[in-house]
């Protein structure tokens, strides 16, 4: 099997002796069998700022990452096992299940960054990040930015708390408890929202591809896209991303903490109709519908067209999953057969992922 993807191994390679990479994780399940797990550089880059001691700097396969949106899918998950579960309709008002939640949107239009509250409406500072009540708190009360439903802005700092405080009303749990308890521990995988501390010790730290990534991550000074980005302060800044606040606090959106060999295995799971392993989570039905395209059309915060199904994000070829920014990225290919997931530690574009899929897609 090594030999048949020796392009893949090659190309994973090429991007350490390149200096494009300094800290990576790459596998790939094919028909349901894994067949690429990889690991190479360090947790520990110079300049991050970070707190990490895991494994004396080698990443190993069971080193965690921070994989910024690649999340966004896994708590959509939560919420949609519960959907499974008949807790609730996708098609239901949120303020059903969230009396003091004010904007008219449905369930169905969170999953599908619809709703209309891409931003969190009142400046916070840093420390609001741990504070799960105050954040929820401004997003009930908040005004939408446009009629639910009309449009798209992916919720980039905001989706994991709308999500989660959905679970959490219909359940009583936290999204990073159900996730651990209903999701990564029956499926085995190695992933979670909030850290406790003997996980945290196996994170890697991220750094910087260019100096000036924060800067250019947050485009525009007033746009929606840096409204959306810059508030609660931190969620670019080092000193933030690598502490203990941020690994130990339940930022859904953006603070999914995950092994390469973990994300695959989701996917296979959901590629396999929402079973894996024998164990069986999720109906096919269910995830037929949470892989279906529910919105086509402009996404105002990525400033491009985008396919949202429930979740995640639909490709042309068929493909369906999320990366983050930063350059991970997780997703399932049902027309060749795989599922993919990279996570890395150094932040920067997805020319990375894009070398070694073109070496994956040589090889199938």
């Amino acid at each position: 099997m090594r030999a048949r993807f020796a392009a893949v191994h090659d190309c994973f390679h090429d991007l350490f002796a390149a200096g494009r990479e300094t800290g990576a994780a790459l596998a790939v399940r094919y028909d349901g069998q894994p067949v690429v797990d990889l690991v190479g550089g360090s947790t520990r880059p110079a300049g991050t700022g970070g707190t990490s001691r895991a494994s004396g700097g080698s990443w190993r396969p069971d080193t965690l990452v921070n994989v910024y949106s690649v999340g966004k899918p896994v708590a959509a998950l939560c919420l949609l096992l519960l959907v499974d579960r008949g807790r609730l309709d996708l098609d239901d008002p949120v303020v059903r299940h969230w009396p003091e939640f004010r904007t008219p949107a449905t369930v169905r239009q969170v999953l599908a960054h619809t709703a209309g509250l891409p931003v969190f409406p009142v400046p916070r500072p840093t420390a609001a990040l741990g504070d799960w009540a105050l954040l929820t708190g401004d997003l009930a009360a908040a005004e939408p930015e446009w009629e639910p439903g009309t449009v798209a802005g992916e919720h980039a700092l905001t989706y994991g708390h709308l999500v989660g405080e959905l679970v959490r009303r219909v359940d009583g749990r936290t999204v990073g408890r159900f996730l651990a308890e209903e999701i990564a521990g029956p499926w085995r995988l190695d992933l979670a929202f909030g850290l406790e501390p003997a996980d945290q010790r196996r994170c890697a730290d991220l750094s910087y591809g260019l100096p000036d990534w924060p800067v250019t991550t947050l485009g525009v000074p007033g746009s929606l896209r840096e409204r959306a980005l810059g508030n609660p302060a931190g969620c670019l800044d080092l000193a933030v991303l690598n502490s203990p606040l941020w690994r130990g606090a339940e930022i859904p959106a953006v603070n999914l903490h995950a092994t390469a060999t973990g994300l695959a295995r989701l996917y296979d799971g959901l590629l396999a109709g929402g079973a894996l392993d024998g164990v069986r989570l999720f109906t096919a039905d269910l995830v037929a519908e949470a892989t279906r395209v529910q919105y086509d059309g402009p996404d105002l915060l990525l400033a491009s067209r985008t396919r949202w199904t429930l979740g995640m994000q639909y490709e042309e070829d068929g493909s369906w999953g999320m990366g983050g920014i930063g350059g991970s990225c997780a997703w399932a290919d049902p027309v060749r057969g795989y599922t993919l997931a990279y996570t890395t530690s150094r932040l920067a574009g997805f020319d990375r992922v894009e070398a070694l899929v073109d070496a994956l897609h040589s090889c199938l």
